[in-house]
């Protein structure tokens, strides 16, 4: 509800109690303030500096799998840290999707329970059916597209990308930039994921990337196993999950992963002699977003919210930009004028607008994909 509209609202109750010989509202007391656990925005619990102020006493933020080189995850966290002087602690930074979801179920209200969870909003969409998120609205919801957004404010997305080719040029010559090339025979042994389809939201999306490459489509991602068991019946696919560390020293040259991701890597490794190319295939377009969420048993409730409230601000979403990441908000801070316009300018072109599966779509490929990953890859 706005504030013209509360206000509304509010003076229609005062009359109302007028009328019906109850006193003016003036003797009403105003609402009180909702605790951090239960709190649906910064607004409910009295506003912005009541939700810090709440925030710094708890002093901690408990996080899991968010490696500090992934959308940009180490700057933020350190930009926390150094404006509100509280501690994040994250937990398996390499972990994935399901691990937190896992992290989430199985804590319950421990101490050790995340406080929050960045995951693939397929895997939001599971979270919040499993009753695991607690509703929350951060200050800019409304400019969030719906599209990109729970109806019950469970979870927002907040940044996301395209699906890449990343190569190691000075191991891998040429490098591949379609899905189609990475079944040539001089590829043996070297194309890999970020992780295992079933519980990693990017290995997921490579998969469902590869189904677009392959005639399949957003409700049949079955061309997308189909193209990953070929790679390894070809000897193509390695099974190594790649990361910072397994680019760097080569035992991954040709990784499938986010643009933002394998753009990062390029300008990290640069120093380090990596030359590391990067190719949005054509063939497999395919863009998704990543959602973040509050754990409805929150050990520290209102960091967790405050978190929201920094990762969906200007500063947050200009840092995500910084690398390579697209905000979620982007449009509105381009109207806004917030917008980092040179971070903007470095983002790759990519043709025609992205289109996205349906929340069917979504569960069908994957449950698809749980089935069906295991014997794809068993050679």
């Amino acid at each position: 509800m706005t504030t013209a509209r509360a206000g509304t609202a509010a003076a229609f109750g005062c009359f109302a109690l007028v009328a019906l010989g109850l006193g003016a509202c003036e003797n009403a007391p105003p609402p009180k303030p909702a605790k951090p656990s239960v709190a649906t925005s910064a607004e409910s619990m009295g506003g912005m500096p009541a939700l810090i102020a709440a925030a710094k006493r708890e002093g901690a933020l408990r996080t899991i799998a968010l490696p500090p080189d992934w959308a940009n995850y180490g700057a933020l966290i350190d930009g926390f840290e150094k404006k509100y002087g509280i501690k994040v602690t994250d937990e398996n930074p390499l972990g994935h999707s399901e691990d937190e979801i896992d992290a989430l179920a199985k804590r319950g209200n421990r101490p050790t329970a995340p406080d929050v969870i960045d995951v693939g909003d397929t895997f939001a969409r599971k979270a919040a059916a499993r009753n695991l998120l607690a509703p929350y609205r951060v200050a800019d919801y409304d400019s969030i597209p719906a599209s990109q957004k729970d109806s019950k404010a469970r979870w927002s997305n907040n940044y996301g990308g395209y699906i890449s080719i990343g190569c190691d040029a000075n191991r891998v010559e040429p490098c591949p930039e379609t899905f189609t090339d990475l079944l040539k025979p001089g590829y043996k042994g070297k194309v890999a994921l970020e992780g295992d389809p079933p519980r990693s939201a990017t290995a997921f999306a490579g998969v469902y990337a590869a189904a677009l490459a392959n005639n399949g489509s957003f409700g049949n991602i079955q061309p997308g196993l189909d193209f990953f068991a070929e790679l390894e019946r070809n000897g193509n696919f390695n099974p190594l999950n790649s990361n910072s560390a397994t680019v760097a020293d080569g035992r991954t040259p040709i990784s499938i992963n986010w643009d933002y991701i394998n753009l990062h890597y390029a300008d990290r490794l640069r120093d380090k002699g990596v030359n590391w190319q990067v190719a949005i295939p054509f063939d497999g377009s395919f863009a998704q977003y990543f959602a973040l969420a509050v754990n409805k048993n929150a050990p520290h409730p209102a960091a967790a919210r405050l978190w929201q409230e920094y990762l969906f601000s200007p500063e947050g979403q200009n840092l995500r930009l910084r690398a390579y990441a697209r905000p979620v908000l982007m449009d509105a801070m381009r109207q806004d004028g917030t917008l980092d316009k040179a971070a903007a300018a470095r983002l790759p072109s990519v043709e025609g607008t992205p289109q996205f599966p349906t929340d069917a779509q979504l569960e069908k490929a994957r449950e698809t994909v749980s089935r069906g990953w295991a014997e794809a890859v068993s050679g």
